[in-house]
C-alpha cells in the first residue's frame, strides 16, 4: 500500500468495539477500509481513559508493532516502537526515549460513547 492509500484521519462515528473488550493496561490495533484507502490507528485503555494514534512511528515511518496489538513495553507504561525502540507516553504521545525524542505520536480521535469505542 502506498503513503497515498494510507489515510490520516479516519471519518467521525465509526464503531469500533465495545470499551469493556480492551482490557485494562492493554492496547488494540484497528484497520479502517474506507473507498480512498485504509486508516491505521491504535487505542490504549487506561483505566477508564482510552487514548488514540496513527499507528506509525514517527522516526521511521513504520507502524509501530511487529507483532497484532503489542504496542505497550512489558510493565504496560508506555507505548514502544518495536522497530527502534523509541518509547512514548500513553497520555501524550509524546516520545519520551529513544531515537524520535521530542517528536509526538499523532493523535487519533476517539471517544466512549453508551460504552463503545467511537471515531469523533
Amino acid at each position: 500500500m502506498t503513503d497515498a492509500e494510507r489515510l490520516t484521519e479516519a471519518p467521525p462515528g465509526v464503531r469500533l468495539a465495545a470499551f469493556a473488550d480492551i482490557p485494562d493496561g492493554t492496547a488494540r490495533n484497528f484497520v479502517l477500509q474506507m473507498k480512498a484507502g485504509r486508516f491505521h490507528g491504535f487505542i490504549v485503555r487506561k483505566g477508564d481513559r482510552i487514548f488514540g494514534y496513527r499507528d506509525r512511528c514517527p522516526h521511521a515511518g513504520l507502524p509501530l508493532a511487529q507483532e497484532l496489538d503489542r504496542y505497550l513495553t512489558p510493565d504496560g507504561s508506555l507505548i514502544a516502537c518495536s522497530w527502534h525502540g523509541a518509547l512514548f507516553d500513553i497520555a501524550s504521545g509524546r516520545c519520551v526515549g529513544g531515537p524520535c525524542a521530542g517528536s509526538v505520536l499523532p493523535a487519533w480521535s476517539v471517544t466512549v460513547t453508551d460504552g463503545w469505542i467511537v471515531t469523533a
